[in-house]
């Protein structure tokens, strides 16, 4: 799959999410269960509810009640992310799996997973930033600072989009390899974080 091919599966995901804008509500993945495709669509949502969560927690008169609340949610979908990146990568390198890798294969410092999180997170910024950069309501300077970011983020895509299908090449081609580390985050775990595992 190219990467033209995964920010259309993004940028599908974003503009279902925004036809009601409520964080809390149900995912309609129209892919099949367990292909890339559903793991993609399903990767930029939860990336997305996770925008909007970021987004109302830092209204300044938010409740502290409400601030820890949706902070310890923002903690849940970060794990969540963390996963579906580890199940991406999964199914990508298994396709590679038969590919023996060249003499002198360098190794790469990401995971086709982690490149693949930053263009599903850059195809949240252009959405964003496209709508900022075409407000009328703002004055002329900051209107042009916003349609000048956004110029720079699409640069952003059109690089990151050429590394990501580059990668997938060398590793077809077996000229790079890959080794994927779980994340192994300690604050989540009972068993590692001394906070949690100190009330037992």
């Amino acid at each position: 799959m190219s990467a033209e091919e995964m920010l259309q599966i993004f940028n599908r995901s974003i503009n279902d999410y925004h036809v009601k804008d409520q964080v809390d509500q149900n995912e309609n993945n129209p892919y099949e269960i367990g292909s890339l495709e559903y793991l993609l669509y399903r990767k930029n949502w939860i990336d997305t509810v996770q925008w909007h969560l970021e987004d109302i927690i830092r209204e300044p008169s938010i409740a502290p009640d409400k601030a820890l609340e949706i902070k310890r949610r923002i903690d849940k979908s970060n794990q969540n992310r963390t996963d579906l990146v580890e199940e991406v990568d999964e199914q990508i390198l298994a396709s590679y799996r038969n590919v023996i890798p060249k003499e002198g294969a360098r190794v790469n410092t990401e995971s086709p997973g982690w490149a693949i999180d930053r263009l599903s997170i850059l195809a949240l910024k252009i959405y964003h930033m496209a709508i900022e950069a075409e407000r009328d309501n703002i004055e002329t300077y900051l209107q042009q600072k916003n349609q000048n970011k956004l110029a720079i983020l699409n640069i952003q895509k059109e690089d990151l989009s050429l590394a990501i299908d580059q990668l997938m090449e060398d590793l077809a081609n077996g000229e790079r390899l890959v080794k994927v580390y779980r994340q192994m985050k300690m604050y989540n775990d009972p068993e590692l974080n001394p906070v949690l595992y100190k009330k037992k």
